[in-house]
C-alpha cells in the first residue's frame, strides 16, 4: 500500500460529485467511513482504484478522488482481479450491494477467495435490490413481500460470512453502517491485509425494503466477543450463523495470513526461469514484424 507523504484529511478523498443516495440510506455512513479510514492509511489517490458493478451502492467510485471503474452488472470483482494483477503496486478496492455481488455475480466470488486474490470488497447488504425499484436479492429473507414477489419470496437467503468463509477468504468482517466508527476500523484493517478481505456491511434501505429497516436491526446487531480467535476457522463459521438464531455479528470474524494470488504467479514465474527484470512491453516487442 502506498501512502502520501503529506496526510490528508477525509474530506480530501471526497470528490465533487454528490452522492445521489436516498435521504436516509446506510450507504452514506459506509461512504463517511471509508473517507475517514482512507484518512487515518494516507491513503494516496493517484494509486488507488475503486472498482463496482451496478446498483445503488456501486456508484460509490463516483464520490471518492481515486480512480474509478464502474462496470457491468455482477462482473466488478474479475474487473478488479485483471487490474491487480497487471499492476500489483495499485491498491484496488471493490464496492456493490448483496445483489451485484451474489446474484450475478456470486459466481466470481469463489473464485476470487480461494485465489487470495490481493483486493478489497466491501459489499453493502440491504437485502433489496434498490436501484431496480424493490424486488427481492439473494439476501432478502425468505417470504418477503416485494414487487416481483407478491405472495411472499421462496427462496432461502444467502449468508455472505459463510459463503465467503468456505471458499477461502483470508479476511472476513461484517460491520453496520449506523456504526460508523467500527466500520472505519474495519475497512482500514481489510485495506493493510494482503490477500483477499471481504467485509460485509448492513446498509439499510429505508426506500424500499420496509421490513430490514434500522428499527429492525436496533435489538439484533451483536458485536463479536473480544476474545474470539480470528484465526480459528470454525469459530468464524459458528459465528458466521448466527443469523439462524436471529443475531446479527458486527466486528472481525476471521483473518489468517496465506500467499497471494500474485505471490504464487511470481513463484511459477521464477520456476519457469523469467528474469528478474520481467517486462512484459519487451516480450510483446519481440512478436512486431
Amino acid at each position: 500500500m502506498t501512502t502520501v507523504a503529506a496526510p490528508l484529511k477525509a474530506k480530501d478523498y471526497k470528490s465533487t460529485i454528490p452522492p445521489t443516495w436516498c435521504p436516509g440510506c446506510g450507504d452514506y455512513g459506509v461512504l463517511n467511513a471509508v473517507l475517514k479510514a482512507f484518512a487515518d492509511l494516507k491513503i494516496d489517490i493517484d494509486n488507488t482504484v475503486l472498482v463496482s458493478g451496478i446498483g445503488c451502492s456501486s456508484r460509490f467510485p463516483y464520490f471518492v478522488k481515486t480512480y474509478g471503474m464502474h462496470t457491468a452488472h455482477g462482473r466488478a470483482l474479475p474487473v478488479a482481479a485483471g487490474l491487480k494483477l497487471a499492476r500489483p503496486d495499485q491498491e484496488v478496492i471493490v464496492f456493490g450491494g448483496d445483489g451485484d455481488g451474489f446474484s450475478i455475480g456470486g459466481g466470481h466470488v469463489p473464485h476470487i477467495a480461494r485465489k487470495n486474490t490481493d483486493i478489497t470488497y466491501i459489499l453493502m447488504d440491504n437485502s433489496i435490490y434498490g436501484l431496480t425499484k424493490g424486488q427481492v436479492s439473494p439476501t432478502s429473507s425468505t417470504g418477503m413481500v416485494a414487487s416481483t414477489t407478491p405472495y411472499g419470496a421462496p427462496d432461502n437467503p444467502v449468508n455472505p460470512l459463510a459463503f465467503c468463509l468456505a471458499y477461502g477468504a483470508t479476511f472476513v468482517a461484517q460491520g453496520y453502517s449506523s456504526k460508523a466508527k467500527a466500520v472505519q476500523e474495519l475497512v482500514k484493517k481489510a485495506i493493510q491485509h494482503r490477500g483477499f478481505s471481504f467485509v460485509n456491511i448492513i446498509s439499510p434501505c429505508p426506500t424500499f425494503n420496509k421490513i430490514n429497516t434500522f428499527d429492525y436491526y436496533k435489538d439484533l446487531i451483536e458485536e463479536i466477543p473480544d476474545d474470539h480467535d480470528s484465526s480459528d476457522l470454525n469459530a468464524a463459521l459458528a459465528i458466521a450463523l448466527k443469523a439462524k438464531e436471529g443475531k446479527t455479528p458486527t466486528g472481525l470474524l476471521y483473518q489468517v495470513e496465506a500467499p497471494t494470488l500474485v505471490d504464487r504467479l511470481n513463484d511459477i514465474r521464477k520456476k519457469a526461469g523469467a528474469s528478474d527484470n520481467y517486462d512484459i512491453n519487451k516480450i510483446i516487442d519481440t512478436y512486431k514484424p
